[in-house]
C-alpha cells in the first residue's frame, strides 16, 4: 500500500462527513421552518439560493428565465416542505429533484420554443449565480485568463444549449453540481448506468460542440 492511500481514505471519510453534516443542518432547518420558524426559512433559502439559480440558469441559459424560476423554485419549496423525509435521502437531492421537475414542467410547456438572453446579457449577475463555471473556465489569475474564461464560459453556456435535454440535465448535475451518480438517478428516476450513459454521451456532445464553435470563432 503506498502511502498516499491512507491520506485519500481519510479525506474521502472526511469530505462524507461533511457532507452528512450538512445534510443534517439542512434538515433541521426545515424542520424548524415547518415549525413556523421564520429566521430559519430565511437561512435556508439563503443558503440555497446559489444553488437553485445555478442550475436553473444552467438549464435555461437565460437569466431572466433563471431569476423566474429561482422564485417559482423556492414557491414550491415552501410549498411542499412537509413532503421532505429526511429517511429518506438528503434534503440537497430532495431540493435538485423538485427544483428538476420545474424545469422539466416549464421545458414542456415553452415546447423548446423559449427564447434565450444574449450570451453578453447572461452574465449579467453571474457572480450571483452559476459559480461552478469558474472550474470548467475561469482561473482568475490575469486580466488574460479571466478574458480568456469569459470566452470559455459563452462557449460553454451557448454549447450546453445545443446539446439535447436528457443529456444536458444530466452533465450540470454531475459536472456542475458534483451530484453522484445515485444522487442523479434518485433526482432523474433512472437506472444508474443510464444516468452514466447520459453523461457519457452528453460530454462527447457537448465536445463535439464546443469544437466546432471554437473553430467558428477562429
Amino acid at each position: 500500500m503506498s502511502p498516499e492511500e491512507p491520506n485519500s481514505q481519510s479525506q474521502v471519510q472526511g469530505n462524507r462527513a461533511a457532507v452528512l453534516a450538512e445534510q443534517k443542518g439542512l434538515a433541521n432547518l426545515a424542520a424548524r421552518c415547518l415549525a413556523g420558524d421564520a429566521q430559519a426559512w430565511e437561512q435556508l433559502a439563503r443558503t440555497q439560493h446559489r444553488k437553485i439559480y445555478g442550475i436553473c440558469y444552467r438549464f435555461t441559459g437565460s437569466q431572466s428565465d433563471a431569476e423566474d424560476l429561482t422564485q417559482e423554485a423556492f414557491l414550491k419549496m415552501y410549498r411542499n416542505l412537509a413532503s421532505f423525509d429526511p429517511a429518506k435521502g438528503g434534503f440537497t437531492t430532495w431540493l435538485t429533484t423538485l427544483t428538476r421537475n420545474l424545469l422539466v414542467d416549464n421545458y414542456r410547456r415553452s415546447r423548446l420554443e423559449r427564447a434565450s438572453d444574449s450570451l453578453d446579457e447572461s452574465y449579467d449577475g453571474e457572480e450571483d449565480g452559476a459559480t461552478k463555471a469558474d472550474r470548467l473556465a475561469d482561473g482568475g489569475k490575469s486580466q488574460e485568463q479571466h478574458v480568456a474564461g469569459l470566452e470559455l464560459r459563452a462557449q460553454i453556456q451557448e454549447a450546453l444549449q445545443q446539446v439535447s435535454p436528457d443529456l444536458r440535465e444530466a452533465v450540470i448535475l454531475r459536472d456542475l453540481e458534483d451530484l453522484d451518480y445515485k444522487e442523479i438517478a434518485d433526482i432523474l428516476q433512472v437506472p444508474q448506468g443510464t444516468v452514466k450513459s447520459r453523461i457519457s454521451r452528453g460530454r462527447s456532445e457537448l465536445a463535439r460542440l464546443l469544437k466546432r464553435i471554437e473553430g467558428q470563432v477562429m
